[in-house]
Order: structure tokens, then sequence, then C-alpha cells
């Protein structure tokens, strides 16, 4: 159980009635909040799926086959999609990738850091330009550019 560090005083003010005060509990740790029981009659992956919501239609069709894992990395993905369309907002690239905006904000500046993208800034809008002839970054696949890559995923 949870050590109790201290009591926050939470008001509760109901419509028409007078205020009341109760205690809450406030500890720190682990949370001792148990998970809700899943319902028996529904499989369990059922479940997970119904919990989680995407805006790509292709992230959903993934989590319905079971898909948990991807070999291409979320720095791969956005690098994709940014080679597929270099006027890309942010936003968008977060939805096509399955991932927040500020996820996509940090790979956009590690991808730019290590030399594999270029962004120059046209008008209110970013250009992003992938430089395809950097080599990939692991010893295994670094006989092979960015280029390779892009051009056995998009054909």
């Amino acid at each position: 159980m949870a050590q109790l560090k201290h009591f926050e005083i939470a008001g509760n003010r109901g419509p028409g009635g007078p205020k009341t005060m109760a205690a809450k509990k406030v500890s720190r740790g682990k949370s001792s909040a148990r998970k809700p029981k899943a319902d028996p009659a529904t499989p369990a992956a059922k479940q997970t799926v119904e919990k989680k919501s995407s805006l790509d239609p292709g992230a959903a069709e993934e989590r319905r086959s079971g898909a948990r894992w991807t070999f291409l990395t979320n720095h791969a993905h956005v690098l994709i999609a940014l080679h597929a369309r270099p006027d890309l907002v942010l936003r968008e690239v977060a939805v096509e990738v399955g991932i927040t905006e500020r996820a996509v904000q940090r790979i956009v500046q590690d991808l730019e850091g290590e030399g594999f993208i270029r962004r120059e800034k046209v008008g209110r809008k970013n250009h992003y330009e992938v430089l395809t002839d950097q080599a990939l970054r692991h010893p295994i696949e670094a006989h092979r550019n960015i280029g390779d890559l892009l051009k056995l995923i998009t054909g």
C-alpha cells in the first residue's frame, strides 16, 4: 500500500446545495488504483482496439490486425512522410505516423541536426528536403543510404 504523504482538501458544491469538504489521499510512487476488470464476454484484443483512436485509417487497420510493433522507427516514418510530401505541416505528419505533434517536432529536430533533412521557410510554411545520399546510422545498414531506404519503401 502506498504511504500516505499528506491530505488535500477538495471542495464540492452541488447544484443549490451547501459546500461540502472532502479529504482526498495523495500518495507518491505507484498508484494503488485498480484497473477496471475486463468484460469476460469481450475478448481483450477487441477492448484494446476500442480504447485507441486515430485519425489515420492505416493505423486503425494496423491495430485491428494485432500488430504491436513495426519494423521501422518513428524517425523512419517521419522521414518517409516528409520525402513523399515535403510541404506537409507537422500536425499532418503526426496524424499520418500516428504520434503526437510534439514527438514529430523532436524527430524533425533530430533529423535536421544529424543532417538527414534540410528545412527551408517558404512564406509561413516549412518545406523539407530529405538528403537522400546520407548513410544509414546503424553498422548493419551503414553500407546503404537514405535514398535506398526510401526506394525500398516507396517503390
